[in-house]
């Protein structure tokens, strides 16, 4: 399994230090200087040889299996394989990046999650097909949550609270207050307000990485086979990408697993 990429070198990006490395395709970056990134990207993992299988991510829970490289990427948001050759791969400014790997098997699979997808259960139903696809066992999967906005960071409307705690029994940690934006607030008037004139309510914080440790949970992985990166990427601006601090200025990191032929 490789890991995930931080800055190694390469193009220049919008509020990042000079040895930003950007390994997406984003409209300041030239699909040239991006292509060399991820050469040099491969070569730093030892993995030259393996070829880069790519998403075109859109925020689901679309799911593909990779039996070949594809001439072109394939849409969704998280991709498998038992193939020897491949390096899968997600790219992240601040979403939660999930690599999978059933040694025992010989199986692997990337996950991008971002609050989309983790409503979908992109995690659980990605562990669901190794499970049907490769006969993979849960015990067996280790998983890697990498680096990605923290609930430090990660502010986020009341809906989501509905959202989630309607699809999701054990939803109350994943957030440091309860609220739906529908509580009755008694002291209106103080506000001095016209009625239906209230102001939107307080957001509140998502840590979207104990969500998607959760579902890997529910999906069967042992506790101890789970590893989860604590940084946040909008929190370290020397280390990392992050769209919510940059915006579109910001590049991307990628995370990717594969099996050498």
């Amino acid at each position: 399994m490789h890991g995930f990429s931080t800055r190694l070198g390469g193009s220049s990006v919008v509020d990042a230090d000079e040895s930003a490395l950007n390994l997406g395709i984003t409209d300041w970056d030239t699909r040239e200087a991006v292509e060399k990134n991820r050469e040099a990207f491969r070569a730093a993992l030892g993995a030259s040889a393996l070829a880069l299988v790519p998403l075109k991510q859109f925020h689901s829970a679309l799911i593909r299996f990779i039996p070949s490289a594809p001439c072109e990427p394939c849409r969704g948001d998280a991709s498998l394989t038992n193939k020897k050759g491949l390096l899968l791969a997600v790219q992240t400014a601040d979403c939660v990046p999930i690599l999978l790997v059933d040694a025992k098997k010989r199986a692997v699979a990337a996950i991008h999650a971002g609050w989309r997808g983790t409503l979908a259960r992109i995690a659980e139903k990605t562990v669901g097909q190794m499970r049907m696809r490769f006969g993979s066992q849960p015990s067996d999967i280790l998983a890697a949550v990498g680096p990605s906005i923290g609930a430090c960071c990660y502010e986020v409307g009341t809906e989501l609270v509905s959202k989630f705690t309607a699809q999701f029994a054990d939803a109350e940690p994943w957030f440091d207050e309860l609220r739906t934006g529908d509580e009755p607030n008694p002291l209106q008037w103080l506000n001095m307000m016209p009625p239906g004139h209230q102001p939107p309510p307080k957001n509140v914080r998502f840590d979207l990485r104990k969500a998607n440790r959760a579902q890997l949970l529910a999906a069967g992985l042992a506790d101890k086979n789970i590893y989860t990166s604590d940084l946040c990427t909008a929190c370290s601006s020397d280390l990392f990408f992050s769209y919510r601090r940059a915006g579109a200025g910001s590049g991307r990191m990628m995370a990717v697993a594969g099996m050498r032929s």
